[in-house]
């Protein structure tokens, strides 16, 4: 029986910002700032020194992704770069954080979902909810999973 050749997952760790800020940085510079036209005042909001980090980094180590959990529980900037999106890392990210979130005793865990990625979420759990807002110029819903019924 031949065995079909599977693409190799993407390493997702754990990213200090005071030493991976640069990596970080470039990511979200490509994505947001430069593809999605963010406003640089916008992007760097002062919260990531006080965020846990993640990178998604391919089999060779070449960093793809990033995104960050905020010490309120709220996941945000997750980021994966063109040529790796729907291969698996903005997966693999998300639930990297969503296992942190559930680590540092959260029950329910939100984010700030653009419009066009609400399929991506709710393919994790996510249910949006309240009405459509839009920020740096893009339509974005809230969304949120409980990590139990009793959230």
């Amino acid at each position: 029986m031949a065995s079909v050749a599977q693409e190799p997952r993407f390493i997702v760790k754990a990213a200090d910002w005071q030493t991976d800020a640069a990596t970080l940085c470039a990511i979200r510079l490509r994505v947001f700032v430069e593809e999605q036209h963010v406003p640089l005042e916008l992007e760097w909001d002062g919260e990531d020194e006080r965020c846990e980090h993640a990178l998604a980094c391919a089999p060779d180590q070449t960093p793809v992704g990033t995104g960050r959990l905020l010490p309120d529980g709220r996941i945000g900037r997750l980021a994966v770069l063109p040529d790796w999106r729907g291969r698996g890392a903005g997966s693999a990210l998300l639930e990297y954080l969503m296992e942190l979130a559930r680590e540092k005793g959260f029950n329910v865990v939100r984010l700030h979902a653009q419009t066009r990625a609400t399929a991506f979420y709710a393919r994790h759990g996510f249910k949006a909810h309240g009405d459509e807002f839009m920020d740096a110029g893009i339509p974005h819903v809230e969304m949120s999973l409980a990590f139990s019924d009793e959230a």
